[in-house]
């Protein structure tokens, strides 16, 4: 009898570790598609960011190469690897990024770049407010230029004016 008990108990163990252990699988490969689905569209934001700091430091000549980079991120998006709430947006915003990159990107009258950039932060809000970026993402505003734009970091670094006025605007929402 007591042999009985001991296997039956032994048996329950068993069923109870390989239920656990493919429970855990299970979620690591959720886990890892989540990760693969946001690093889908972490170069089209590395990107923006990388605009964002050529226009702080007022380098019409970088944001040019930089844009360019992005067009390239832009263009690189493989759509069925993103959530459906991402894809919604994207086809929303794909073309209107696409022709800011562009316009950017072809141009060295820092003026010009600014204002696509205006329209290029808009749309990049749009997609990074779906993404839940695993970082905090700062969406920053300047009342001189009208205009938003997005940051990594919570001190405002305004790209619209550069060295001129680094500091004009403020926070106006965290995006977490």
């Amino acid at each position: 009898m007591k042999n009985l008990i001991t296997t039956v108990l032994a048996v329950i163990a068993i069923v109870f570790s390989v239920n656990n252990i493919a429970a855990n699988e299970i979620k690591l490969q959720i886990n890892t598609e989540d990760v693969i689905a946001s690093s889908e569209l972490q170069s089209v934001f590395d990107n923006y960011f990388a605009v964002k700091d050529a226009f702080i430091k007022s380098d019409a000549k970088s944001a040019s190469a930089k844009a360019a980079d992005l067009l390239t991120a832009i263009t690189a998006v493989k759509m069925d690897k993103l959530k459906s709430n991402e894809h919604t947006v994207w086809m929303k915003v794909v073309k209107k990024l696409t022709s800011d990159a562009k316009a950017i990107s072809s141009n060295t009258d820092i003026k010009k770049q600014r204002e696509s950039f205006k329209s290029l932060s808009k749309n990049t809000y749009d997609l990074i407010k779906v993404s839940n970026p695993e970082q905090p993402v700062y969406k920053q505003y300047c009342p001189m230029a009208d205009a938003d734009w997005l940051s990594k970091e919570k001190a405002v670094k305004n790209p619209y004016y550069g060295s001129s006025m680094l500091t004009c605007g403020n926070v106006v929402e965290t995006i977490k």
